[in-house]
């Protein structure tokens, strides 16, 4: 060590904080902040702003074509064939709605509406009804 004086190099360090994001620099308090020292804001309209043009202009074909359709869509439903061939299978096997479900691995609900003509057919759940009940219901579809 020597005997002379020690110089230390110090630098000073600043510390700040990240740069407010878009939405900070927006918002109320961050804009009223900007009045109060006299920075310059800018406002700026957009030109749709507040209205719906982008979505109502682009249905106005799609709702010409759904008014000019005099064709009447409806959902298939079971047919009365179908729902009488379940329900003598089911009373057949001695079994409720809610066992046949279970065979199944449906809702009991689903066999109801299956039975009540109000369920939409799906070939999957007539086929697992088939083999639950050994009963042909597809000729019956």
């Amino acid at each position: 060590m020597s005997g002379g004086p020690i110089a230390q190099d110090w630098e000073p360090v600043v510390i700040r904080k990240k740069a407010p994001t878009a939405a900070a620099r927006k918002d109320e308090k961050a804009v009223n902040a900007a009045r109060r020292s006299g920075a310059e804001i800018e406002t700026v309209r957009k030109a749709t702003a507040g209205s719906n043009k982008a979505a109502s202009s682009s249905t106005s074909l799609n709702t010409r074509k759904l008014d000019e359709e005099t064709e009447n869509l409806t959902h298939e439903k079971v047919p009365s064939e179908l729902k009488k061939a379940i329900m003598q299978g089911r009373t057949e096997k001695k079994l409720t709605q809610s066992q046949l479900a279970q065979l199944i691995n449906e809702k009991p609900q689903i066999i109801q509406e299956y039975e009540s003509g109000k369920a939409i057919p799906n070939q999957q759940i007539i086929t697992k009804l088939e083999r639950a009940l050994g009963v042909k219901l597809r000729g019956k579809k």
